[in-house]
C-alpha cells in the first residue's frame, strides 16, 4: 500500500485525577473497501527507529472502528452506545478491559476527513479511564511517499 495520506492522531486520557495526552503525525494509507474505512499507518520503536508496529483502523458505518495493532493481540472495538471486552496487550502481558463508547462522530470521505471518539476502558468492571481519541486523515503535499 501507499502512504500517501497524513494521519494525525490525538489521543487523551483521564485517570485518578490526572490527565495525558498523545500525538502522532505520520505518514500512511487510506482506502475504502466496501462500506469500511481503513486506516493504516506505522508506529515506530522510540528507542530503535528501525523497530515498527503496523496499526489499523477498520471504521464501520459511522458507528464502529477496530483497532488492531500489528503482532500483538491488542484489539479494541469501539462501538457506540455499547460495552465490549477487548485484549490489550500492555507489552508485558495481555488484559481484558471494559470498552464502552459514549460518543462516536465520522466525516470520513474519499479524500480524507476526522474521526472523533470517546470511550471509557474499565478493568474487573471498575472503571480505569475516560478517554478521547481524535484522527485526522489528509492527502499528503507529496504522492507516492
Amino acid at each position: 500500500m501507499q502512504e500517501n495520506y497524513m494521519i494525525s492522531i490525538v489521543g487523551k486520557q483521564q485517570a485518578d485525577g490526572e490527565t495525558g495526552e498523545i500525538r502522532l503525525e505520520t505518514l500512511g494509507s487510506y482506502v475504502q473497501k466496501g462500506d469500511h474505512w481503513y486506516i493504516v499507518y506505522k508506529e515506530y520503536d522510540e528507542d530503535n527507529p528501525n523497530r515498527y508496529q503496523t496499526s489499523i483502523l477498520k471504521v464501520e458505518k459511522n458507528d464502529k472502528v477496530t483497532l488492531m495493532r500489528g503482532n500483538s493481540s491488542t484489539r479494541l472495538i469501539l462501538e457506540k452506545g455499547k460495552r465490549h471486552l477487548c485484549q490489550y496487550d500492555t507489552g508485558y502481558g495481555t488484559l481484558m478491559v471494559g470498552v464502552f463508547t459514549s460518543s462516536f462522530d465520522s466525516t470520513l470521505e474519499p479524500s480524507g476527513g476526522r474521526l472523533q471518539v470517546r470511550y471509557t476502558l474499565d478493568i474487573n468492571s471498575a472503571l480505569s479511564s475516560n478517554n478521547e481519541i481524535l484522527i485526522t486523515v489528509k492527502e499528503a503535499a507529496s504522492q507516492n511517499v
